[in-house]
């Protein structure tokens, strides 16, 4: 894994992030800047790499297209000379299972991984045996079939009450990011 840090997102916008990048370059300040919302598919890649505007780009299974598209995604980073590393959001063990499957078939992927699996409830979990054990910040590969992880469809019919009686049905990040960043942003999800 890279040692050191990165700055995540400080705009929502490639010409925004190459800005800041020329700002903190011009101040002696060589931290790199990482994306998970102004990169955001591979069509993103050459303005971001023409611009220097990211020099780690955060990705995840799910959004990217699935863990060859993930494997695709660090070669081409390596090609340009960007960093890699996963970015998360709420997920469940099985989720979690896919974005350690995508790091370790992903040579290139050399920062260490963002999870928001810690602050998820164990009443939550759908995988047999519980929560997937982090230890010492690492999961490990189960030498089990697929992703090594078994669903428990108690738990999961359990989970599907609490999601018909919860009246939230709808993450809105378009709205939360017009509010706070951008009252233009727009999100165009991929298309797979």
């Amino acid at each position: 894994m890279k040692d050191g840090g990165y700055l995540e997102d400080p705009t929502a916008e490639i010409g925004g992030m190459a800005d800041v990048r020329r700002e903190l370059l011009q101040a002696g300040i060589s931290t790199p800047l990482a994306s998970n919302v102004a990169v955001t598919s591979f069509t993103d890649l050459p303005e971001t790499v023409e611009k220097d505007a990211v020099q780690i780009v955060l990705c995840d299974p799910h959004y990217w297209g699935g863990l060859r598209q993930v494997q695709y995604l660090g070669k081409i980073c390596r090609t340009f000379g960007l960093g890699l590393s996963m970015h998360s959001n709420s997920h469940l063990g099985v989720s979690l299972m896919a974005m350690t499957h995508a790091a370790a078939v992903t040579p290139h992927l050399t920062y260490a991984c963002d999870t928001h699996y810690p602050w998820q409830s164990e009443e939550d979990e759908v995988v047999v045996g519980g929560r997937v054990p982090i230890i010492d910040g690492c999961v490990a590969i189960p030498d089990k079939p697929g992703l090594g992880v078994e669903l428990d469809y108690d738990q999961l019919a359990r989970g599907k009450e609490r999601y018909k009686k919860c009246a939230y049905r709808k993450r809105d990040d378009e709205a939360e990011m017009r509010k706070h960043v951008d009252p233009n942003w727009k999100r165009i999800p991929q298309r797979w």
